[in-house]
């Protein structure tokens, strides 16, 4: 019978295996449903996070879908996680299939698979798991009893790779995209498979790439993309939730049972942003900027505490500094939280919208954690190019302020293998932590410390640097390894880096098309499992297959792009004109070279025409408001 848990065949496998605990389920604030909860009217989500539990669990993105959907009295879903290789290989000894922590039921006896891309190195496990299922890995192969596979996520924006192993993707903000493709499954799932999949591509804001044929040039470019049925739409826009406050999720975060890689409760305090970043996918495809008012986050903040014990609240965004009235939900939340002991955090800051004041808040628990800073570029000129518009001046001031307000410990995160760098770009790295720390001594009249984080620079879809040539991975080790060599034996410096290999892997699968998927098939019959893992990821296996297969990585990797080509996801719209992205990767090139526009933030200055706003019939949200936190009674 559907829907019937495997825990009895699962337990005897648990002592066995490395964190038995992560795949018991049971969590504080999960939900459990009955089967039929709907009646005959059931639709049935399973949501895949293709990564350990550790890494999955915390994810805002499939809490929230898994809430929205569990809502609905006639839906029904259930979380799955990747399993490591041991309980693998058990359970495929033992017969017992991928199944979801919630009901420990079949994956496979479910109506949809949601499958949350937080980065394309997850894409073997996505394989792992169909297999696991006894879900066809290739969508053609699939049949009625088979459920759909959804992908989301911001690898979603190119899932050409994936096209074969998926059956749909929805393109931007899930909240109101997974209800609609529930009421499509709903209302169609009974003329069969693949009149659901027809209508689902008739969806706005869903992609299902067997309703589109890709044409090839003699070259090896694509010739164009075409719908091959009609009424789909030639370009696939993507979802976007103009109102924050209408969807204050997850109202019940979930409480691991297991350590996580984040330990707190988390808000969304805005979604999307104007910085303008060229290297950003996430900056580009999430535009335009939604705040949530003040209000509702700190109703968010007060009802995620009561609900979950946390002792920590990470206010989070891709800028959290940049909310138009940071300073004042800071300064009301320590109000509330100061005798609580709750602290407040922020992910990585802007230099130049940060402010001793507003960290002093954040931290008035008595808590004082480092601080994060990102300038990416170790140059004035590589800053320019990538256009973060933050001098060398500007992150000596405020690193210097921290210290000498009490911080001893800074981050600075950069990138190698930027567009147009060079090695004195890089050894200009060394030449600014150094300056911080001799700064920073001086100021704090004690030792300090600095850590230097360096990852390798990936072009992506969207962005204005999808058109150019990745450096190659030994170019990058060689930079690397001149950088750690300046900094010296400094043991106020840390340095912390990874080398090129897996950018390049994670290049190819991020540019590629639809003839790469048969490399990501045959790595995984290969053993690849878990790529974004230094310990499992293996740059041979990758490099072997993609030969075995045909495939020219250093085509899709270090080639760059011509202004006319095709690229695989140009029918996709993130709601950027493509013509707006190329002029301002050619001012990039002309920046390197002492020229070019800066783009500002548009939220304070005249619009850069990117082409969001009108298209989606929006505008950029800003405050202040005048509003305040109510009610501010302390905690």
């Amino acid at each position: 019978m559907a829907g019937q848990s495997v825990y009895a065949a699962l337990e005897p496998l648990l002592p066995r295996v490395t964190k038995p605990i992560q795949y018991v389920g049971g969590e504080l604030n999960a939900q459990t449903k009955p089967w039929d909860c709907g009646g005959d009217d059931t639709v049935r989500w399973a949501l895949l996070y293709p990564d350990a539990y550790e890494v999955g669990l915390p994810n805002q993105g499939l809490q929230i879908l898994y809430e929205v959907l569990n809502e609905d009295p006639r839906t029904l879903a259930e979380r799955t996680y990747s399993v490591w290789p041991d309980l693998e290989a058990l359970m495929r000894e033992a017969g017992v299939p991928q199944f979801t922590v919630d009901g420990h039921r079949p994956v496979g006896d479910f109506d949809l698979l949601g499958v949350s891309f937080a980065t394309e190195l997850g894409y073997t496990n996505l394989l792992s798991a169909l297999d696991l299922a006894a879900i066809p890995l290739h969508s053609a192969d699939r049949t009625e009893a088979h459920p759909i596979v959804v992908a989301g996520g911001h690898a979603a924006f190119n899932p050409e790779p994936v096209a074969d192993f998926i059956d749909a993707a929805a393109l931007g903000d899930g909240e109101q995209a997974v209800k609609t493709i529930t009421e499509v499954v709903r209302a169609h799932r009974h003329l069969g498979r693949e009149a659901t999949l027809t209508a689902l591509a008739k969806t706005p804001g869903v992609y299902v790439p067997s309703r589109y044929d890709v044409e090839y040039l003699p070259d090896g470019r694509i010739r164009r993309v075409v719908p091959n049925r009609e009424g789909v739409p030639w370009r696939v826009a993507k979802n976007t939730v103009t109102d924050l406050d209408e969807w204050p999720y997850p109202k019940q975060p979930l409480v691991p049972l297991a350590e996580t890689v984040h330990e707190r409760m988390s808000v969304e305090i805005f979604r999307g942003c104007t910085r303008g970043c060229r290297f950003c996918q996430a900056g580009m495809i999430t535009r335009p900027v939604r705040e949530r008012s003040l209000q509702t986050v700190g109703k968010m903040v007060a009802d995620g505490l009561a609900k979950t014990g946390f002792s920590e609240v990470g206010l989070l965004s891709l800028s959290s500094a940049d909310h138009s009235e940071i300073d004042q939900i800071a300064t009301q939340l320590a109000d509330r939280y100061e005798e609580s002991k709750t602290s407040l955090s922020l992910p990585s800051t802007r230099v130049d919208a940060f402010n001793v004041t507003l960290a002093n808040e954040l931290s008035r628990s008595g808590r004082r954690s480092g601080l994060t800073f990102a300038p990416e570029g170790g140059s004035e000129r590589l800053r320019r190019v990538i256009n973060k518009q933050v001098s060398e001046e500007d992150l000596i001031r405020t690193t210097t302020t921290a210290y000498g307000a009490g911080w001893q410990q800074v981050k600075l995160y950069f990138m190698c293998g930027l567009p147009t760098e060079t090695d004195e770009d890089v050894l200009g790295i060394a030449a600014m932590a150094k300056e911080v720390i001799r700064q920073g001594r001086e100021a704090a009249g004690r030792p300090v410390r600095v850590t230097v984080s360096i990852g390798g620079f990936v072009p992506k879809p969207h962005t204005p640097f999808q058109w150019a040539a990745q450096a190659d991975p030994d170019v990058i080790d060689a930079r690397l390894a001149m950088l750690r060599q300046s900094v010296g034996r400094d043991k106020a410096i840390g340095f912390r880096y990874h080398d090129g290999k897996p950018g390049q892997v994670e290049g190819l699968l991020a540019r590629g098309d639809r003839r790469v998927g048969a490399v990501i098939e045959a790595v995984w019959r290969d053993g690849g499992r878990f790529d974004g893992w230094s310990e499992h990821f293996s740059y041979d296996r990758w490099m072997t297959q993609a030969a075995a297969v045909g495939i020219d990585v250093a085509w899709y990797t270090t080639r760059e792009r011509g202004e006319t080509e095709v690229l695989p996801w140009d029918h996709l719209d993130a709601g950027l004109d493509k013509d707006w992205l190329w002029a301002d990767w050619q001012d990039a090139l002309a920046a390197a070279e002492g020229g070019g526009d800066g783009v500002e933030d548009c939220r304070w200055t005249p619009c850069f025409d990117c082409g969001v706003c009108p298209g989606l019939d929006l505008e950029i949200e800003q405050g202040p408001t005048g509003r305040q936190l109510l009610p501010l009674s302390p905690v």
